[in-house]
């Protein structure tokens, strides 16, 4: 009669033992499963971006291929229309004179070599009145004023993957569209989330997150009331 009491009692205990561990594998079992949903958001929104960014490469390549090939056939076409064009009136007239102009220079020679010494006082004088002229020097151009470089921002990035909802890849996100603090957060206006959630393809997460108040409480320093009304965040379920 006491073994058969002993093999009962063995036998409730082996099954409270092993519903009390089936519980605990099934909670971790769930927690997996709600990790692998969000991985696999998250790779499916990376291949979306990647499809993206390789149509817009593509587009880029072709633009550049365009304009190589205009480049290489533009001075082709500019030494045709060059060679094409005719002469110029001017250089046409021009020519007769050049060949009657010797017998002037022969007679010009001659009238000078008629003239006495006296004949180049004048020629001394413009030399003495030539640096007057080149004195006064020309006031230089203002140099243009640069423009004045964007300042950036004032303050230390906060680590903004305190915050539950924000994990790697939306810590990015967010430092890409310049938000690094926890003040900048918490000073958000709806149209501010609004633009946040399109830029990021969520729909209603930071509401539904509380992101604008944990920021709060973060950028006020009460880490005391943080903790308590968001015990999860810093975990690894927080993102």
């Amino acid at each position: 009669m006491s073994t058969f009491f002993y093999m009962l009692l063995a036998l409730v205990v082996g099954v409270l033992v092993g519903w009390f561990i089936w519980g605990r594998l099934r909670g971790e079992l769930d927690s997996l499963r709600g990790d692998l949903d969000r991985a696999r958001s998250e790779r499916d929104r990376f291949r979306a971006d990647t499809d993206r960014l390789s149509g817009e490469l593509d587009a880029c390549g072709r633009a550049r291929a365009d304009l190589e090939r205009q480049l290489r056939g533009t001075p082709a076409k500019a030494g045709a229309d060059k060679a094409a064009a005719p002469a110029p009136t001017a250089l046409m007239s021009s020519t007769p004179a050049a060949a009657k102009s010797p017998p002037a220079k022969s007679s010009a020679a001659k009238s000078a070599s008629t003239k006495t010494v006296p004949a180049k006082k004048p020629a001394a004088a413009k030399t003495a009145t030539a640096p007057k002229a080149s004195a006064a020097p020309r006031k230089a151009a203002p140099a243009p004023k640069k423009a004045a470089a964007p300042t950036a921002p004032n303050g230390k990035a906060d680590n903004l993957r305190r915050l539950i909802g924000i994990g790697p890849v939306n810590e990015k996100l967010l430092k890409d569209q310049g938000v690094t603090t926890y003040a900048q957060i918490a000073a958000w206006t709806e149209a501010d989330v609004k633009r946040v959630e399109e830029a990021l393809n969520f729909d209603g997460r930071i509401e539904r997150e509380k992101w604008i108040e944990q920021a709060k409480l973060l950028a006020a320093g009460d880490e005391a009331e943080f903790a308590r009304r968001f015990p999860t965040a810093g975990t690894a379920s927080n993102s």
